[in-house]
């Protein structure tokens, strides 16, 4: 039983892992940084299951996911010299939310109102913790260099 369990985490995370780099082939990211965005890819859906395996919590998990995969394409697009919304945006493809996107619009569709709303309450609730996983460490990281570049100018 613990095999299979286990077999079918190492096939999430390849297959987030893989997710990950169709995604950025397919916005044109350069090579040399497909092997970032794949272990990128591949972190945020480990550190997303052992959160949520540790707490229960999906938009935890989802929220720590974020930040510790933004704080990791902050720190490689400054080594790479490239935008972090170019690593980051592939990085995040795993955590999109889309069966409960497809679930609110399934449950809209046939008229369940109270499963749509149910189902749109848990969508809200993971596009929100992402989104402010990427603000909160963009933010911090902007303040970080402005107040390098600040002291430099003294």
């Amino acid at each position: 039983m613990m095999g299979a369990v286990m077999r079918n985490e190492l096939i999430q995370i390849c297959t987030g892992m893989l997710g990950s780099v169709g995604f950025a082939i397919i916005f044109h990211v350069q090579k040399e940084k497909l092997t970032a965005v794949a272990a990128g890819g591949a972190l945020s859906w480990i550190v997303y299951l052992a959160v949520l395996e540790r707490y229960g919590d999906k938009t935890g998990a989802l929220f720590i996911s974020t930040v510790i995969v933004t704080v990791l394409a902050e720190i490689l697009a400054r080594i790479m010299k490239t935008p972090a919304t170019t690593l980051l945006v592939p990085m995040l493809v795993p955590l999109i939310p889309g069966s409960d996107l497809y679930y609110t619009t399934s449950y809209l569709v046939n008229g369940k109102m109270e499963e749509c709303v149910s189902s749109l309450d848990s969508l809200v609730k993971s596009a929100g913790a992402i989104a402010f996983g990427i603000m909160s460490i963009t933010c911090l990281f902007q303040v970080i260099a402005v107040r390098k570049k600040f002291s430099e100018n003294r």
